[in-house]
């Protein structure tokens, strides 16, 4: 049976408000095409490689973790990883990005959120990535009655995935920029959108467990977004694989897990009683906590 929708009410507690997500760790099938695509088509850079694993990123700490599993493949109606988001500080910096992208041709699909411009795409592999960067100066996204609603700055409605107008993207581009020169180091992971089997039951665990607060919540779609410190969100969660989608095998490509950032011990130690609280399984590694959520999408917490 379906749990009830969850009622929008905040919880007596909220996560701390400076938690970001910090990296995404996928399991790849072949690591040396994967690096060269997030180097070559991402311009991400490589940090490390040590055998079958690899760290990348845009020269600070690590964004995206590569662990080799060569028989791995993807499964369908599975739950896991929607896409990884990646945020850059302006939009001069995004334009370089996608110009990158048109520059190589690789596929991609160019969306005005209104407050995001945005590109989508999908690595060799299937792992879904979306390219934004902030723009709530042109309006804001809510979620009302159950109802997804995007406003733009002068009150009029959008349906909030219009196709982006690349040509004025491009005009915040200056003569001497290089397309094919690194990303730029204050590049960052913005959120993680995961397929759940169950959206109220994964509310549940991130709003009611972890403390993100509850942005909002639509039965109609199947979605919800949670975030701290009162972000668009940090998490998108999505049952579109269907009610009561499987996890992946563990041959699966795809995510292993994400990591939730907390700014200080103190912070940890709280989300950490809560777990303990509800009962949840989870592995201390240092100052690191393993867990799974209900749909058994890998989570990890760390201290920043």
């Amino acid at each position: 049976m379906n749990k009830p929708a969850p009622a929008p009410a905040n919880v007596a507690f909220s996560i701390h408000p400076a938690t970001t997500i910090g990296q995404v760790s996928l399991t790849v099938a072949n690591l040396d095409a994967q690096i060269a695509f997030y180097k070559q088509v991402l311009g991400l850079r490589l940090h490390w490689r040590d055998d079958n694993r690899a760290g990348l990123g845009a020269g600070r700490e690590d964004l995206l973790h590569l662990v080799q599993q060569p028989q791995a493949h993807r499964y369908r109606g599975v739950t896991g990883l929607y896409h990884f988001a990646v945020v850059y500080p302006d939009r001069r910096e995004l334009a370089r990005a996608v110009g990158r992208l048109f520059t190589l041709g690789y596929p991609n699909y160019p969306t005005d959120h209104i407050m995001t411009k945005t590109t989508y795409l999908d690595d060799p592999e299937g792992n879904g990535i979306e390219l934004y960067a902030e723009s709530p100066e042109d309006g804001e996204f809510t979620i009302e009655d159950g109802q997804f609603i995007t406003r733009r700055a002068d009150g009029s409605l959008s349906d909030g995935r219009e196709l982006l107008d690349v040509e004025a993207l491009f005009t915040h581009l200056k003569p001497d920029d290089r397309l094919d020169e690194p990303i730029t180091p204050l590049a960052r992971l913005g959120h993680v959108h995961l397929h759940v089997s169950n959206v109220p039951e994964a509310v549940d665990f991130y709003h009611g467990v972890l403390g993100f607060d509850l942005k909002g919540y639509s039965q109609v779609f199947q979605a919800a977004f949670v975030s701290a410190g009162g972000y668009h969100h940090h998490l998108g969660l999505n049952a579109w694989k269907g009610e009561g989608a499987p996890p992946p095998p563990p041959d699966a490509l795809g995510l292993r897990h994400f990591s939730i950032v907390l700014p200080d011990q103190q912070a940890l130690d709280e989300v950490m009683a809560r777990i303990d609280a509800a009962g949840i399984p989870a592995n201390q590694t240092g100052s690191s906590l393993l867990l799974a959520d209900p749909s058994q999408n890998g989570v990890m917490l760390v201290v920043r």
